[in-house]
């Protein structure tokens, strides 16, 4: 199939633009059915203003969707802004938040032991070998 440059009217404005062969094929090759309806500046206008008033797909005319669900910890009510996947938990912010918190202690405490047996301190020192001790009196 040849394609050549044809003449269309953009919808915004009202001007004339040229519908080049190239864009054609390329339109052919994508499969798309209709031809373009605005000149490159009228779509570049329009594609920039929806970006420049905010960020994110709220500004770009998509809502974020937020789905009803029971927490599979407590069983309470809450809302989360994703579509649970079936046979994955679903956890309310609270049962959510316990179960990370548990690792930023984890990350103190090798904060903590990783300062201990680098021997900063001569406190950190006897704090460890009381904790040997007391670790050794306890298997013993």
């Amino acid at each position: 199939m040849e394609f050549i440059d044809r003449l269309l009217t953009c919808a915004d404005c009202g001007g004339e633009f040229i519908f080049t062969a190239g864009e054609q094929l390329f339109f052919f090759d994508k499969q798309f059915k209709n031809d373009p309806k605005r000149c490159k500046p009228c779509k570049s206008k329009r594609s920039g203003a929806a970006m420049k008033t905010g960020t994110g797909p709220a500004a770009a005319g998509l809502s974020r969707t937020e789905t009803r669900t029971e927490c599979s910890a407590c069983g309470i009510e809450t809302t989360v802004p994703f579509k649970p996947t079936q046979g994955r938990p679903v956890l309310c912010r609270q049962c959510f938040q316990s179960k990370r918190a548990p690792t930023t202690g984890a990350l103190v405490t090798a904060a903590a032991t990783a300062g201990m047996v680098a021997g900063v301190g001569a406190d950190h020192n006897a704090v460890s070998a009381e904790l040997l001790a007391t670790a050794q009196t306890t298997q013993a």
